[in-house]
């Protein structure tokens, strides 16, 4: 029976394969925290499929899942070989009287499987707990998301509350209606127009590139 490769299956995302080939190498006595570079280099791939437009929001959503329940697989092996350093960590909220959060969970995932630790703080946020998440975890990145034009207010006040705060961490937003203009206007630090500018800023940020 021919070897799967998993990194082709993640990024054709192929999860029947993928499962398969996670167990398989599970029981092989391969070392969980090299399936999981295995399933990071995947999702990698998917990245650049996306970043060409030959993947859409779907396959995105569809790869976040498949990831998602591979790297499910891991966790207790994960744990017993203990848990590899972060890259840096990251808080992501949706800003208040805003309740959309699939973006946000697909950056939260795709930050994860990149390194990262992510605090998600959830939806409908209020400035209060993205400060209370920056003083507790001083983050690398705090990610606001905005799907409501007439959130663009109270983002632009949590920006300044986060910065007032004296963080070093460097404040990027998005969502569907955000753009470059609405970055500078709300005085973010950049504008991530999908996940994998999130994770290139996130590394830039937290000094890994």
């Amino acid at each position: 029976m021919a070897k799967i490769d998993l990194v082709k299956a993640v990024t054709e995302l192929e999860e029947d394969l993928v499962i398969e080939a996670v167990n398989g190498q599970l029981a092989d006595g391969v070392a969980a925290v090299d399936i999981l570079g295995q399933l990071q280099e995947g999702m990698e791939g998917v990245g650049k499929l996306y970043e060409a437009g030959d993947y859409y929001l779907s396959e995105l959503i569809m790869s976040a899942e498949v990831f998602s329940n591979a790297a499910a697989l891991l966790g207790s092996a994960l744990a017993a070989g203990g848990d590899k350093k972060a890259i840096g960590t990251v808080i992501l909220g949706t800003v208040k009287d805003d309740i959309h959060d699939i973006g946000k969970n697909i950056v939260s995932t795709i930050l994860n499987c990149n390194g990262f630790k992510v605090v998600d703080i959830g939806v409908d946020a209020p400035i209060e707990s993205f400060i209370d998440a920056v003083k507790t975890h001083n983050p690398d990145v705090v990610g606001m998301f905005c799907l409501l034009t007439t959130a663009f207010d109270v983002m632009k006040e949590t920006v300044a509350a986060v910065k007032d705060t004296g963080t070093k961490a460097t404040v990027l937003v998005g969502g569907g209606p955000v753009d470059e203009n609405v970055a500078k206007w709300c005085s973010a630090d950049g504008y991530c127009k999908n996940a994998y500018d999130a994770v290139e800023m996130s590394r830039k940020a937290s000094g890994a590139i």
